[in-house]
């Protein structure tokens, strides 16, 4: 097979994988206009429309459904052929995808990646912060951290942190003409900063525990955001109460702009944990990377 017609159908498996022109491209490092020419060249090369497109999806047609079905064994193949390489190489070497939520990428895994970049200067590492749900295998991910909760099922998991301790927060100035909560119902007279997940777009109920007692309740938010560090922000600028992780506010409440209100009344999150798919061949690379973030 020549490396044109070679190229074409990888870049034909990586677009229907990705969805979009757009993704692939982001995912191959090359420009949309690229994988459009090559989609066309593959296309007239072959006599045949591989791909159905309008402005608002694409989808393979029956034709190219057949040939994914052919091709991806041998993608697979060629994929476990490299990392059989990489395994053979003395140093790790390759790229490493990682998707995880703001706070485990800033406290845990920024921490632990100045190490591994001294230890494997031939391994690259981007990383993705979302806070919301992301499929690992679709997006192309070669690992996820999130809590243990909220795992994906058929994964394998490794722990990489501690479990992380929220906290109530305020700024002193909101205090200034107020009393501060000291029990989840003093809440209601109360402004509150709210987050609102990415992925499912419902408000995030509040937890409480004391004494044994769990329990949950919807909170009005008079703020709502979907960023953590915007909802710091928030609770600095005097906006309201705000439930965050502790390790992203511990500098605030060291200096003083953020106090801490309904003490013994915060729950704690279960750890963060690295996961990826069982059924995934991990390179010499990702077992370095792996063993480096490991808890």
């Amino acid at each position: 097979m020549d490396r044109e017609l070679w190229s074409g159908l990888a870049v034909f498996a990586a677009i229907v994988e990705a969805g979009s022109f757009a993704r692939a491209a982001t995912r191959l490092g090359l420009s949309a206009s690229a994988l459009s020419h090559a989609m066309r060249s593959l296309e007239t090369r072959l006599g045949i429309r591989l791909l159905d497109r309008t402005t608002r999806s694409l989808s393979p047609t029956r034709a190219g459904e057949q040939l994914l079905l052919s091709l991806k064994p041998a993608i697979d193949s060629v994929e476990k052929a490299l990392g059989d390489l990489d395994d053979d190489r003395d140093k790790p070497v390759g790229h490493i995808r990682v998707s995880a939520h703001r706070v485990a990428a800033v406290y845990a895994i920024l921490p632990r990646l100045e190490r591994f970049a001294r230890d494997y200067p031939d391994v690259a590492v981007e990383l993705v912060v979302e806070d919301g749900f992301v499929d690992i295998v679709a997006d192309r991910f070669d690992c996820g951290v999130r809590h243990a909760m909220t795992l994906q099922g058929d994964m394998i998991s490794v722990r990489i942190s501690a479990p992380v301790p929220l906290v109530y927060v305020v700024a002193p100035a909101y205090l200034a003409d107020r009393l501060p909560p000291t029990g989840p119902d003093d809440l209601d007279t109360h402004r509150c900063l709210c987050y609102r997940h990415t992925s499912s777009g419902v408000v995030h109920r509040w937890d409480f525990e004391q004494g044994g007692r769990a329990f949950a309740r919807a909170i009005r938010g008079d703020f709502t955001t979907n960023d953590v560090d915007v909802m710091r922000d928030a609770a600095v600028a005097g906006l309201g109460v705000g439930c965050l992780p502790l390790p992203h506010v511990a500098r605030q409440l060291a200096d003083g702009t953020l106090v801490e209100v309904l003490a013994g009344w915060a729950p704690t999150l279960p750890p963060n944990h690295l996961y990826y798919p069982s059924r995934r061949q991990p390179t010499a690379a990702f077992r370095a990377f792996v063993d480096a973030m490991r808890a």
